[in-house]
């Protein structure tokens, strides 16, 4: 038997002590995977004050406290709490790196009031990025592989490739850095630079600048051994074009040969219809008789008359453009002209959620609106509706379809990223279809598709075989995991 490898898994939030989006799941959930198969992995995040100590069971580490980290010519200090991410079969370590002026905030990124992000995001996020690497030193624990995530920890593969690049603690530690969405790219003003403390040659096009400004996501690709996307379609986009880039696709296009399209996987210990506490009734692919029971479950949520031969079509979802909340902007009034309802749960731009409250007043009989996220809710959609809706201009990975999939409810999507890695169309693969997708990213194909839906709802032999196909389809952790374990010791070997 191979050596268990160590690991460091960086991120800025982790289900469930932090979450905004995706990325959250995927750090609550791949780390245990990981655990699961022998190696010891740990993960680090700041500690925001939505984290509590008590629920979590969080405590001090003595001799992590105090840690002077400089920024610039300001010098903060920072402490290092320990928990853990438990499940029936692992225990994986969780280090928080707290300081009260940077994290103690009501939200992870952006200011309530504002609606902006915080104006010191740049602070924040270079103090996370070196004060992970300070509690490495401070620890002397040396951890084969550094697996960051996102512009919030990208700037570490900056410092430890130059600042630390002679450090013996970290001389055979590979990098892996994952991009979880490129349009988030963590972009400062030149005079930030000052406060990472890199050496002025790094502020380049090779290395961390890009149109004359700090770019934190660039420094962790730059500066990588290996960089990973959500999914294999993803990989592809993100260097076509600026559209998938947004204007980092030059980067990605050079960095072609180190990148690897690596799908994310679903938490089937929260997500399965069969031992859902969440939902109004548990059902499997043998016994699908819960399933209605939680159609009408949803529809008596949203106060709309039930009927098993109307369609619910659900949305789980952010409320911005790039979910396709234009298009749904656009073509309401068609979508609900259909024989349909059409149910949503989210939050985000003011303008579309005025949008969806206005129209669900006028549209009491067939639109159910909810603005704000509830997880209970969002596992009663998944379940209750027959269709789940993402429109999506851009997905990397997606999570939701997959749910979708797990829970009978099939998927209508655009082919992009994630999305077309993951569902099949059912009338161009009649025998293997698991959902309805469209090419063009506009409104009439997206209405054209609903309809086609809908039309296949009415053939119930056709949509009972859709529905077992898609609830047999296998969107775990294993087969990505056991991916990441070869790139990570063939990075090793390599070295």
């Amino acid at each position: 038997m191979s050596k268990p490898l160590s690991i460091l898994f960086v991120s800025s939030e982790v289900l469930p002590f932090a979450k905004t989006g995706g990325l959250a799941d995927v750090s609550g959930a791949l780390p245990q995977v990981i655990r699961e198969m022998g190696h010891d992995i740990r993960i680090i995040l700041p500690k925001y004050a939505s984290v509590s100590e008590r629920k979590f069971k969080i405590h001090d580490i003595k001799r992590l406290t105090d840690m002077p980290i400089q920024l610039g010519e300001k010098t903060f200090l920072g402490s290092v709490k320990s928990s853990f991410l438990t499940n029936i079969k692992t225990k994986v370590q969780v280090y928080f790196l707290s300081n009260e002026e940077l994290f103690n905030r009501s939200d992870l990124y952006v200011d309530p009031i504002t609606k902006k992000p915080w104006p010191d995001n740049d602070e924040r996020f270079i103090f996370f990025c070196r004060g992970v690497i300070e509690t490495l030193l401070k620890l002397g624990w040396k951890p084969d592989i550094l697996h960051l995530n996102d512009w919030q920890s990208g700037l570490i593969a900056a410092l430890m490739k130059t600042e630390f690049a002679k450090e013996p603690l970290f001389k055979n530690t590979q990098i892996v850095y994952t991009v979880h969405n490129a349009a988030y790219q963590g972009i400062f003003p030149k005079e930030s630079f000052v406060k990472t403390g890199l050496s002025d040659k790094t502020f380049t096009a090779d290395g961390v600048e890009l149109k004359g400004k700090l770019n934190m996501m660039k420094a962790g690709l730059i500066y990588s051994d290996a960089i990973t996307t959500v999914s294999e379609t993803y990989a592809k986009e993100i260097r076509s074009s600026a559209e998938f880039g947004f204007g980092l696709e030059g980067v990605f296009k050079k960095k072609a040969r180190k990148t690897f399209g690596l799908l994310n996987g679903m938490d089937t210990t929260l997500w399965d219809p069969a031992t859902d506490p969440m939902i109004a009734q548990t059902y499997t692919a043998a016994d699908l008789a819960g399933k209605m029971e939680n159609k009408k479950a949803l529809c008596s949520y949203f106060k709309l008359p039930f009927y098993e031969d109307v369609p619910v079509i659900g949305m789980v979802s952010r409320l911005v453009d790039q979910k396709g909340l234009d298009l749904i902007d656009e073509m309401l009034q068609d979508i609900l002209a259909l024989k349909c309802y059409l149910v949503i749960l989210g939050s985000g731009e003011k303008m579309y959620e005025d949008m969806l409250v206005k129209a669900q007043k006028k549209n009491r009989k067939t639109m159910g609106i909810q603005i704000g996220f509830d997880e209970e809710l969002a596992h009663l959609v998944e379940a209750g509706s027959d269709m789940f809706l993402m429109p999506s201009k851009y997905e990397p990975c997606g999570l939701n379809q997959m749910y979708s999939l797990r829970y009978g409810t099939l998927p209508i999507v655009r082919a992009t990223g994630g999305l077309a890695d993951t569902v099949d169309d059912l009338d161009e693969k009649p025998r293997s279809g698991t959902g309805f997708v469209f090419e063009r990213y506009n409104g009439k194909d997206l209405v054209k598709t609903i309809k086609r839906a809908i039309k296949a709802f009415g053939s119930q032999d056709i949509w009972q075989a859709a529905i077992l196909r898609a609830m047999s389809k296998d969107f775990t952790w294993t087969t990505s995991t056991e991916r990441y374990i070869e790139l990570y010791k063939k990075l090793l070997k390599r070295k």
